[in-house]
Parts: C-alpha cells; sequence; structure tokens
C-alpha cells in the first residue's frame, strides 16, 4: 500500500483530528491564533497523528482517547518548528513563509509557546500519570536536543555519537512516544507498546537522516526551501561529518578558505555541497538509515498480524526511501 493510499484508507479519522488540531489553536488571542493556523494550513505529513492512531489498533482503539494523544504531539512538532525557524532564520518552511518572516521573532516566539501551552492542555484530559511522565520527558529532552545542537553549530570536530544523541532527542523521541503512547492510551500491555516504541525511535532516527540528506541532495521544490540549509546555519549533519572524514574533502571544506565557514561567517554552500557530493558521505548516511529501518521493522516482530503492522511496515519503508 502507497503512504496516500493509507491516508486516504484513514481519511475520516485523520479529518476529526485536523478540525481538532484547528479549534485548539483558533481561539483566545487574534494575533496567536492568526499565527498558528498560517503554521497548521502550511501541511505536513501528519506522521506523529498516523503513528498514534495505527498504535492504538493494538488495543481498544477509541478515537476520541486517541485524539487526546495525537493532537498534541502534532502541537509539539509544529511548536518546534516555530521555534526552529527563528533559531535557524529560516524564511520559508514547505514552500510558505515562516511565521517569523510573516511576522517577526517575537511573534514566532510566543506562538510557539502558544502552542506548547495548547498541547498541554488537551493532553490534560487524560488521567494516566504514565502518559503525563512520558510526554513531560519528551519535552525536556527536546529542549536539551535543541540547545546541543546550537552548541555545536559550526564544530566540525564532534563526533558522529553526538549527532545521533542530538537527533534521538530533536527528533526520534517524539516519533517513538507517538506510538508508545497510542498503544498505551489504547490499553495495550506494555510489552507492545515497548516493541512499538522501539519501531517509532528506529524510524524517527531514519526520518531526520533523511531530511539531513535531502538538505544537500534534494532540490528546493522537492524540500520547500533552499538546499544547504544546514550549512548556512552551521548545523553539522550527518552526511556533512561523513564527508569530513575524507581528507581530500575535508581540505577545502575546513580550508584557509572555508566553504563551511566561509568569508566573514558566510558559507560558500554552492561549493560545500558540490564537495559532499562527490564523497562517500551521502552514501555511508544512506547505509545507517537503511540500518535503523531494518532495526524497526525488526522491533514489530511478534505483534499480531493485523491491518496497523502492515501499515508501519509501508510506512517504515517510505521514511527509509522518502524524497520529499
Amino acid at each position: 500500500m502507497k503512504l496516500l493510499d493509507l491516508y486516504a484508507k484513514m481519511k475520516g479519522d485523520l479529518n476529526q483530528i485536523e478540525q481538532e488540531l484547528e479549534r485548539s489553536v483558533t481561539d483566545d488571542h487574534a494575533l496567536l491564533s492568526e499565527a498558528s493556523t498560517h503554521l497548521l494550513k502550511a501541511g505536513g505529513k501528519r506522521i506523529r497523528p498516523v503513528l498514534v492512531l495505527l498504535a492504538g489498533k493494538f488495543g481498544d482503539y477509541k478515537l476520541d482517547r486517541l485524539k487526546s494523544v495525537a493532537v498534541p504531539l502534532e502541537l509539539i512538532h509544529m511548536a518546534s518548528l516555530v521555534h526552529d525557524d527563528v533559531i535557524d532564520d529560516a524564511e520559508t518552511r514547505r514552500g510558505q513563509l515562516t511565521v517569523k518572516s510573516k511576522w517577526d521573532n517575537r511573534i514566532a516566539m510566543y506562538t510557539g509557546d502558544y502552542i506548547h501551552g495548547k498541547a498541554l492542555t488537551i493532553a490534560s484530559q487524560l488521567s494516566d500519570p504514565q502518559i503525563h511522565r512520558i510526554l513531560s520527558n519528551a519535552l525536556v529532552q527536546m529542549c536539551i536536543g535543541e540547545m546541543e545542537q546550537i552548541r555545536d553549530f559550526f564544530n566540525t570536530e564532534q563526533t558522529i555519537r553526538n549527532y545521533l544523541l542530538r537527533i534521538r532527542r530533536k527528533t526520534a523521541l517524539l516519533v517513538a512516544i507517538s506510538c508508545q503512547l497510542g498503544a498505551l492510551a489504547a490499553g495495550a500491555d506494555r510489552v507492545t507498546a515497548n516493541k512499538l516504541y522501539r519501531y517509532g525511535y528506529n524510524v524517527g532516527m531514519t526520518f531526520q537522516i533523511r531530511d539531513d540528506l535531502l538538505d544537500l541532495y534534494g532540490t528546493e521544490k522537492q524540500i520547500g526551501k533552499p538546499p544547504g540549509s544546514d550549512i548556512r546555519q552551521g548545523n553539522m549533519t550527518l552526511p556533512v561529518l561523513l564527508a569530513l572524514q575524507d581528507e581530500k574533502v575535508r581540505g577545502p571544506l575546513l580550508g584557509e578558505i572555508s566553504y563551511i565557514r566561509g568569508h566573514e561567517g558566510f558559507p560558500d554552500t554552492t561549493r560545500a555541497i558540490s564537495l559532499i557530493r562527490s564523497s562517500e558521505g551521502g552514501g555511508l548516511a544512506e547505509e545507517l538509515a537503511n540500518q535503523y529501518i531494518r532495526k524497526a521493522l525488526q522491533a514489530l516482530e511478534g505483534l499480531p498480524e493485523i491491518a496497523a503492522k502492515k501499515n508501519l511496515i509501508d510506512i517504515a519503508h517510505f521514511v527509509g526511501k522518502r524524497t520529499y
């Protein structure tokens, strides 16, 4: 099944999630509502709500209860995007003006905080303290990941291990708990929830590595922003770190006229991208992404052979090969 077919099959429930997302950010203050809705209307894959709903199929599937997990998780993701765009000084996202570009940095920061607050308000409808502990821990870890990324801007000596720990916190953890909390909210047993967590973690790691590859190998039409955005902001991603292990590439990238640091802090992204593409960095990053997908599929072993399991397998394959 193609991903679009899966979304079409889940259309009714996803429409209710979408309506709830819009309701959650279109009250209280007019400007905050307008800025939040601007981001919401820019769209997105809604992969986290989809994973919550599919994980819920392994228990007692009740949409009203699952909405109280799916909507907060997507709102937390949205809030992180608003804050990221301020840090990255990003003009566009998904081909649309960012909140910081359409308004300003202050509006963007308060919009992100507002969306976070809305997420926690909706999550409070669930009485299970375990769900709240998992959610609050994820928020803490995401913040740490963001701070570590800022700390390591233009740090070309950082290790691959540091990079992997950072993307675990920034990206993979939220995908992992989307699966875990969907199962727990549906009353699935702990073993099932843990298997789904491991599946989501590995899919999330792949998702971020693919993002990093697309930033270097994709087109503006594909990714909705100019390629090389990570290099411009100083974010050393996996294919860059792997390319730097090749001395023929490392010299020009970090030499006296560094393509990464550039002249007066302005990187030469065109030349940097060309050099990185000529290295083995991209291929090695692809290999690691494939390893994570294999681990994701292994995590599903032993789960009931229901349609949702096949859907999760399809999503893993999509994430592993996605080009947008």
